[in-house]
C-alpha cells in the first residue's frame, strides 16, 4: 500500500449553499456515477470497443469545478481520456456522450472519437486528449483567446476561464512546465486541475516524481497552488470558485490538485491486481457521493426520499440514452474523409 497523504480538512461550517446548489451537485455526481456504471455494463456486454476508462469515486473532482465555480456551456473545459464525466458536467447531454461511446453519427464527436475523444464546440468541451498531457497546451490557447479578445479586441464578453483537467501522471511531462511557465507570464485565465488518483496506470505516484506535492511545483511559476480533499465536493467547489474569480478579475492562473481516487482500475481492461485492498477500502468509505448526501441531509437541505428521486431519475435518464445510443445510425462510409480539415458548414 502507497503511503496515503494527510488529507486537507475543509470547515463545512463556511459552507454557503442553497438547496438547489446542493442538490444540483449531488444529481451531477450521480448522473457521472450511474453512466459510468453503465458503460461497464455495455462493454462487458459488447456494445462498446477499444479502450474505456472510467471515472467512477472522482466525481466530486468534475462536480465541484465545472457544476460548482464555472458557467457551464460558457467556459472552456479541456479534458483527459477519463473525459465521458467531464463531458457531462459540461452539459454534454448523456444520449451524446453514449452514442458516442457507441460510435454512432448522433455522437458529440460523430462516432469519430469514441470513449477518448469527446468534444463539443457547442459546449465548450475542448476535447479528450489520449496522449498524456496534450490538453495542457490546448488549453492554454483557450485562455489566451479569452484574454486576447478581451484586452486586445476590446470584447468586455470575454471573460470566460478554462478548466484544464489531467492526472498526476500528466505532471511530470514537459508540456506541464512549459504551459504553467506561459500561463503564469501571460496571466491567462486558466485552472490547472490536477486530479492525483494517486496512481498513473499502473505506476504509484510517488515512485515516480521528485515531490509527490504537486501543487507546490506552481511557486516555481509564481503561481498560486492550492491542494484540495478531491473526494469532497463542497471542499473543491470552495477552491475552485476562489481560483475561477481570480481568473475572472484578470489576476492569472491556480494549480489546483485534488487529492482523489479512482474506484475501478485503469481502464476496463485493467485485472486491478496492483492497488492493495487495504488502499481501496480506505478510498472507498470516502465515497464523494454519500459525503454529499449525508452533509445534505444533515442540513436539512434535503432527505433520503428525495435523493432518491433523483436517483430514480437519473437512471431513467442512463436507459434512454442506451436506447438512443442502440436505435441511432452508424456513421456513413460516404463521410469518412469530413472533418479531417477545416471546413465550412
Amino acid at each position: 500500500m502507497v503511503q496515503e497523504r494527510t488529507l486537507p480538512t475543509f470547515n463545512t461550517a463556511n459552507v454557503k449553499i442553497t438547496k438547489e446548489e446542493g442538490l444540483r451537485l449531488y444529481e451531477d455526481m450521480v448522473l457521472g456515477r450511474f453512466f459510468e456504471d453503465k458503460c461497464a455494463e455495455m462493454y462487458y456486454r459488447g456494445k462498446m470497443f477499444g479502450f474505456v476508462h472510467l471515472y467512477n469515486g472522482q466525481e466530486a473532482v468534475s462536480t465541484g469545478v465545472i457544476q460548482g465555480a464555472m458557467r457551464p456551456g460558457e467556459d472552456y473545459v479541456s479534458s483527459t481520456y477519463r473525459d465521458h464525466v467531464h463531458a457531462l458536467s459540461a452539459g454534454v447531454p448523456a444520449r451524446e456522450v453514449m452514442a458516442e461511446l457507441f460510435g454512432k453519427s448522433t455522437g458529440c464527436s460523430k462516432g469519430r472519437g469514441g470513449s477518448m475523444h469527446m468534444f463539443s464546440a457547442e459546449h465548450r468541451l475542448l476535447g479528450g486528449y489520449a496522449f498524456v498531457a496534450e490538453g495542457i497546451p490546448v488549453a492554454a490557447g483557450a485562455a489566451f483567446q479569452s484574454k486576447y479578445r478581451r484586452e486586445v479586441l476590446g470584447d468586455q464578453s470575454a471573460d470566460q476561464v478554462t478548466a484544464c483537467f489531467f492526472g498526476d501522471g500528466a505532471a511530470n511531462n514537459g508540456q506541464f512546465f512549459e504551459t504553467l511557465n506561459m500561463a503564469a507570464l501571460w496571466k491567462l485565465p486558466i485552472l490547472f486541475v490536477i486530479e492525483n488518483n494517486k496512481w498513473a496506470i499502473g505506476m504509484a505516484h510517488d515512485r515516480a516524481t521528485s515531490d509527490p506535492e504537486i501543487y507546490k511545483k506552481a511557486s516555481a511559476f509564481n503561481m498560486a497552488g492550492v491542494e484540495v480533499d478531491g473526494m469532497d465536493v463542497l471542499a473543491v467547489r470552495a477552491v475552485a470558485q476562489e481560483a475561477v474569480a481570480r481568473a475572472r478579475a484578470g489576476e492569472g492562473p491556480t494549480v489546483i490538485e485534488a487529492l482523489t481516487y479512482r474506484f475501478r482500475g485503469h481502464s476496463l481492461a485493467d485485472p486491478d491486481e496492483l492497488r492493495s485492498k487495504a488502499e481501496k477500502e480506505f478510498w472507498f468509505a470516502r465515497d464523494p457521493i454519500k459525503k454529499l448526501a449525508a452533509y445534505l441531509v444533515e442540513h436539512n437541505l434535503s432527505d433520503q426520499e428525495e435523493l432518491k428521486g433523483i436517483d430514480r431519475k437519473i437512471q431513467g435518464v442512463i436507459d434512454d440514452a442506451v436506447k438512443f445510443a442502440e436505435s441511432s445510425p452508424e456513421p456513413d462510409p460516404s463521410e469518412l474523409y469530413r472533418f479531417v480539415f477545416a471546413e465550412d458548414e
